[in-house]
This record gives structure tokens, C-alpha cells and sequence, in this order.
């Protein structure tokens, strides 16, 4: 047996194409064995920034001074430019490795995403418009668009290329809010555009903290008609349900919300900037920085190297129950910010 394994060896080092297959193996290694290290370095998430401070400075450099609403535009600017250019680029449509193994950053993407979606669209038909009969800012309705196209399309076109496009568009917007010429180009600060959109992150964040809850599975009671006797739905569902996360899907969820929250967090700072007057009327400002701590404490360093699924009093932590506490607090706050600004 050993002799037949010494003569496959020698037939191997003697035939031409032997030699070339063993150099394309080296090579494949050589690439796998890069793509670790690569693959870690792309994983890390962007550290935090001042939204007031570099809208500031943004402005600054490019000689413009900053109008209502500015630092929101250069903060939703600045997050979608983040997912664009960071570590490792744009990750969630890249077809190979290592970017095709990272999926945690593809959440992480997403989450952030979504959040500039939200925004973007209450930009559109709320924040620039002064009322629901005058005409829409021409573009935002090209970066609304663009900023809804799918995020895993890799060619004809890419993903990149069309955010790209849509980042073109609303920095014009940008650059108009702060040129007084400009009449058209508006943003109205006020409190029932604020309620719209915080009623949009609301619902957001209760998925997210939902779905983070189900990583240990629960049985839940269904709720879906209460409150309304006359209430009806389409199709009828069990009064009680087992909701539980897929095993392989429990660090998908965790890091969608990581994302999420890191996109809300530098929102609600620039919101926090434009909307000073009705915050500071409305006796809401500490509400709205009671949301901003609670997400501050959802972006703290995770030292596992695992997302770990433990019982909710078990021997081992459950890092999805953990993240579903900050963002359900934060759920509630903004329920309370959303009370106080609709009072007159």
C-alpha cells in the first residue's frame, strides 16, 4: 500500500498538469489564509461621531452656514457615506470572500440601512413640505428611491452605484438648505413632522426588540385585536403562540439591531440640534436624551467572541436579551417624547 501511495506521489510530481493544480491549491490557501485577518478587520463596526459638531465644521469648510435642519441632512449624509466607505466598503452584496462570510456586518448594514430609509422617506413627505398639498423637493425624490434599492444587488446595477447616486442628490439638498437663494428648499422643524417620523422608529424598534426576545422562544398570547371589540382580520390566528428565533439566525438578529441603533443614536443627536426650539417648549429635550443614553448603552463593546443564547436566568448571558432591554427602554421613552410633543 505504501509503495502504490509513493508511485500516485511520484506520477503526480512527474505529470505537467500535477504541477499546475498544486500551484493553483497553493495560491487558494494563500487567499484563505489572507481572507481571516481581512475578514476580522472588515467586521469592525465605525466608531461614533458628533452629528452638531462635524455639521458644523462641514459647513465650515465648504463656506455655507448652517440652516434648521442642516446637521439632520449631514447626519443621514454622513451615515449612509459610512456604510459606503468604511473598513472593507459596502459588504452586504459581495460575492467573495471574505465579504461573502461576514454576515454579521451585512447585518450590521442593514439595520443602519433601514434607518436611513425611514428617515429619508419622512424627508420627502413631511420635513420639507410645508403642508400635504405643496410639491415635493425634486431631490429628495431621487434620493428616496435610490436609498430603497435592494441592498444585495452586486452588478448592473450595484448597490454602491445607486446609494451613490442617491447621496449625490441629497447633499444638493443639503447645500440648498444653506443657501438662502433657494426658497424652495425647506425644512420645517416642527412638532407633528417630528411625531411622524418618531412613530416610524417606534415600530421599528418594537420589531427589533420582538424579535431579539424570541431568541430564548416564548409563548405569547395574541393581542393583535385588543382593545377594539368590533375589530377583525383576515385570516383567523391561535390565541397563544410559540415565537422563537432560528438558532442560526440569533447573531443575524442581534447585529441588525446593532446597526440600527448606531444609525438612531447620531439621528437623534442632529434632531436634537434642529429641533431645540420645540424640544425646549414642549419640556421634552430630557426625554429625547433619556432615548439617545439608552442607545449609547446598546453600542457597548461586545467581549464575546460568540453571541451567546443563554437562558433568561441561566449559567451563560443572552447578549439578544440584553440588547431587546436598551432598546425596549428606549421604545418607551420615545412613547413618552411622542406624548409630550402632541400636546399643544
Amino acid at each position: 500500500m505504501g509503495r502504490l501511495i509513493d508511485w500516485c506521489v511520484d506520477l503526480w510530481d512527474a505529470t505537467p498538469g500535477g504541477k499546475i493544480v498544486r500551484m493553483i491549491l497553493a495560491l487558494l490557501g494563500a487567499y484563505l489564509l489572507v481572507s481571516i485577518p481581512l475578514g476580522m478587520y472588515w467586521s469592525m463596526t465605525p466608531s461614533q461621531f458628533d452629528p452638531a459638531a462635524e455639521a458644523q465644521s462641514d459647513a465650515q469648510e465648504r463656506g455655507l452656514k448652517p440652516a434648521t435642519g442642516y446637521t439632520t441632512v449631514f447626519t443621514l449624509n454622513r451615515v449612509m457615506d459610512t456604510l459606503l466607505n468604511k473598513s472593507g466598503g459596502y459588504i452586504s452584496n459581495d460575492r467573495m470572500p471574505p465579504g461573502v462570510w461576514l454576515d454579521n456586518i451585512s447585518n450590521w448594514e442593514f439595520g443602519a440601512l433601514v434607518q436611513v430609509r425611514d428617515l429619508s422617506r419622512a424627508l420627502r413627505k413631511d420635513f420639507s413640505r410645508s403642508q400635504s398639498q405643496s410639491v415635493e423637493y425634486p431631490a429628495l425624490t431621487v434620493a428616496e428611491p435610490k436609498f430603497n434599492f435592494d441592498n444585495n444587488s452586486w452588478l448592473l446595477p450595484s448597490s454602491e452605484s445607486q446609494y451613490k447616486e442617491g447621496l449625490q442628490a441629497l447633499l444638493s439638498y443639503q447645500t440648498a438648505l444653506a443657501d438662502g437663494a433657494q426658497g424652495d428648499a425647506q425644512f420645517y422643524a416642527r412638532a407633528d413632522n417630528l411625531n411622524n417620523w418618531l412613530g416610524d422608529v417606534q415600530t421599528r424598534l418594537g420589531s427589533l426588540s420582538q424579535r431579539l426576545s424570541a431568541s430564548v422562544g416564548q409563548k405569547r398570547l395574541n393581542t393583535d385585536l385588543a382593545g377594539d371589540p368590533d375589530a377583525a382580520q383576515s385570516t383567523a390566528t391561535a390565541g397563544e403562540q410559540e415565537v422563537k428565533t432560528p438558532w442560526l439566525e440569533i447573531d443575524d438578529v442581534f447585529y441588525e439591531a446593532r446597526g440600527s441603533t448606531w444609525a438612531l443614536l447620531h439621528i437623534l443627536k442632529a434632531v436634537e440640534a434642529d429641533f431645540a426650539p420645540i424640544l425646549d417648549k414642549k419640556n421634552a429635550r430630557i426625554s429625547l436624551r433619556q432615548i439617545i443614553r439608552e442607545l449609547e448603552a446598546a453600542q457597548d463593546t461586545v467581549w464575546s467572541p460568540v453571541i451567546l443564547n443563554g437562558g433568561g436566568f441561566g449559567l451563560f448571558a443572552n447578549h439578544s436579551l440584553v440588547m431587546a432591554n436598551y432598546i425596549s427602554r428606549a421604545n418607551a421613552a420615545i412613547i413618552d417624547l411622542r406624548e409630550l410633543l402632541s400636546r399643544g
